[in-house]
Protein backbone atom coordinates (compact mmCIF):
# COMPACT_ATOMS: atom_id res chain seq x y z
CA UNK A 1 0.00 0.00 0.00
CA UNK A 2 2.77 2.48 1.02
CA UNK A 3 4.56 1.59 -2.63
CA UNK A 4 1.58 2.89 -4.49
CA UNK A 5 1.25 6.29 -2.70
CA UNK A 6 5.11 6.74 -2.93
CA UNK A 7 4.87 5.99 -6.62
CA UNK A 8 1.71 8.61 -6.60
CA UNK A 9 3.84 11.12 -5.38
CA UNK A 10 6.73 10.93 -7.66
CA UNK A 11 4.29 11.63 -10.68
CA UNK A 12 5.49 14.45 -12.36
CA UNK A 13 3.36 17.37 -13.54
CA UNK A 14 3.79 19.75 -16.52
CA UNK A 15 3.53 23.46 -15.99
CA UNK A 16 2.25 26.15 -18.93
CA UNK A 17 1.93 29.75 -18.12
CA UNK A 18 -0.84 31.84 -20.78
CA UNK A 19 -1.99 35.39 -21.02
CA UNK A 20 2.24 36.57 -19.34
CA UNK A 21 2.13 39.76 -18.15
CA UNK A 22 4.90 42.56 -17.02
CA UNK A 23 3.13 44.92 -14.95
CA UNK A 24 5.63 47.51 -14.01
CA UNK A 25 3.05 49.68 -11.68
CA UNK A 26 2.64 46.52 -8.94
CA UNK A 27 6.13 45.39 -9.43
CA UNK A 28 4.96 41.69 -11.17
CA UNK A 29 4.24 39.58 -13.48
CA UNK A 30 0.99 37.82 -13.87
CA UNK A 31 -0.31 34.83 -15.32
CA UNK A 32 -2.65 32.27 -15.99
CA UNK A 33 -1.04 28.63 -14.89
CA UNK A 34 -1.94 25.44 -16.35
CA UNK A 35 -0.86 22.29 -14.14
CA UNK A 36 -1.49 18.92 -16.24
CA UNK A 37 -1.52 16.23 -13.70
CA UNK A 38 -1.97 12.68 -14.74
CA UNK A 39 -3.04 9.97 -12.39
CA UNK A 40 -2.88 12.71 -9.32
CA UNK A 41 -5.73 14.51 -7.88
CA UNK A 42 -4.25 17.74 -7.73
CA UNK A 43 -0.30 19.46 -6.92
CA UNK A 44 0.17 21.23 -3.96
CA UNK A 45 0.98 25.20 -4.26
CA UNK A 46 4.01 24.37 -2.37
CA UNK A 47 5.47 22.70 -5.17
CA UNK A 48 4.16 24.49 -7.78
CA UNK A 49 5.68 27.94 -6.27
CA UNK A 50 9.40 25.88 -6.17
CA UNK A 51 8.39 25.25 -9.55
CA UNK A 52 7.58 28.56 -11.38
CA UNK A 53 10.56 29.87 -8.98
CA UNK A 54 13.18 28.01 -10.91
CA UNK A 55 11.12 28.82 -14.65
CA UNK A 56 11.28 32.48 -13.54
CA UNK A 57 14.74 32.52 -11.61
CA UNK A 58 13.15 33.82 -8.48
CA UNK A 59 12.45 33.48 -4.93
CA UNK A 60 10.13 31.50 -4.34
CA UNK A 61 8.69 33.31 -1.42
CA UNK A 62 7.78 36.10 -3.85
CA UNK A 63 5.72 33.49 -6.05
CA UNK A 64 1.80 33.62 -5.08
CA UNK A 65 -0.51 31.68 -6.17
CA UNK A 66 -4.48 31.57 -6.08
CA UNK A 67 -7.71 30.42 -7.65
CA UNK A 68 -6.83 26.70 -8.45
CA UNK A 69 -9.77 24.98 -9.92
CA UNK A 70 -9.43 21.37 -11.37
CA UNK A 71 -10.69 20.11 -14.77
CA UNK A 72 -14.05 17.99 -14.42
CA UNK A 73 -12.56 14.20 -14.64
CA UNK A 74 -9.13 15.61 -12.72
CA UNK A 75 -5.71 15.54 -14.65
CA UNK A 76 -5.58 19.18 -15.44
CA UNK A 77 -5.93 22.49 -12.71
CA UNK A 78 -5.50 26.12 -13.67
CA UNK A 79 -5.61 29.14 -11.65
CA UNK A 80 -3.81 32.56 -11.35
CA UNK A 81 0.16 32.94 -10.55
CA UNK A 82 1.95 36.78 -9.32
CA UNK A 83 5.21 37.05 -8.96
CA UNK A 84 7.08 40.21 -7.58
CA UNK A 85 10.17 41.45 -8.11
CA UNK A 86 10.79 41.50 -4.31
CA UNK A 87 9.72 40.81 -0.67
CA UNK A 88 8.79 44.53 -0.37
CA UNK A 89 6.64 44.94 -3.14
CA UNK A 90 4.53 41.48 -2.16
CA UNK A 91 4.02 42.99 1.23
CA UNK A 92 2.61 46.19 -0.15
CA UNK A 93 0.78 45.55 -3.04
CA UNK A 94 -0.71 42.04 -2.05
CA UNK A 95 -4.24 41.56 0.25
CA UNK A 96 -3.31 40.18 3.95
CA UNK A 97 -5.34 37.49 3.42
CA UNK A 98 -3.48 36.03 0.66
CA UNK A 99 -0.33 37.08 3.32
CA UNK A 100 -1.44 34.91 5.90
CA UNK A 101 -1.80 32.20 3.77
CA UNK A 102 1.51 32.18 2.27
CA UNK A 103 3.05 32.44 6.27
CA UNK A 104 3.73 36.05 5.54
CA UNK A 105 2.64 38.46 8.23
CA UNK A 106 0.92 37.80 11.17
CA UNK A 107 -3.19 37.57 12.10
CA UNK A 108 -4.44 40.00 15.03
CA UNK A 109 -5.87 38.12 17.48
CA UNK A 110 -9.40 40.49 18.42
CA UNK A 111 -12.25 38.30 18.31
CA UNK A 112 -15.39 39.37 16.14
CA UNK A 113 -17.16 39.65 19.15
CA UNK A 114 -14.90 42.08 20.81
CA UNK A 115 -15.10 44.14 17.61
CA UNK A 116 -18.38 44.60 17.94
CA UNK A 117 -18.84 45.57 21.49
CA UNK A 118 -16.19 48.02 21.01
CA UNK A 119 -18.13 49.38 17.55
CA UNK A 120 -21.61 49.65 20.08
CA UNK A 121 -19.61 51.06 22.69
CA UNK A 122 -17.90 53.99 20.45
CA UNK A 123 -21.94 54.63 19.60
CA UNK A 124 -22.71 56.07 22.59
CA UNK A 125 -19.54 58.80 22.87
CA UNK A 126 -18.74 61.68 21.35
CA UNK A 127 -15.75 63.62 20.69
CA UNK A 128 -12.13 63.52 22.66
CA UNK A 129 -14.46 60.04 24.11
CA UNK A 130 -14.52 58.75 21.17
CA UNK A 131 -11.36 59.32 19.54
CA UNK A 132 -9.80 58.25 22.86
CA UNK A 133 -11.29 54.78 22.66
CA UNK A 134 -10.34 54.11 19.42
CA UNK A 135 -6.79 55.38 20.17
CA UNK A 136 -7.07 52.71 22.67
CA UNK A 137 -7.25 49.61 20.38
Amino acid sequence: RQGATAAMAEKSCTIRTRKFITNRLLDRKQFVVDVIHPGRPNVPKQELQEKLSKMYKSDPECVTLFGFRTAFGGGKSSGFGLIYDNMTALKRHEPKYRLLRNGIGEKKDVSRKQRKERKNRNKKMRGKAKTASAAKK
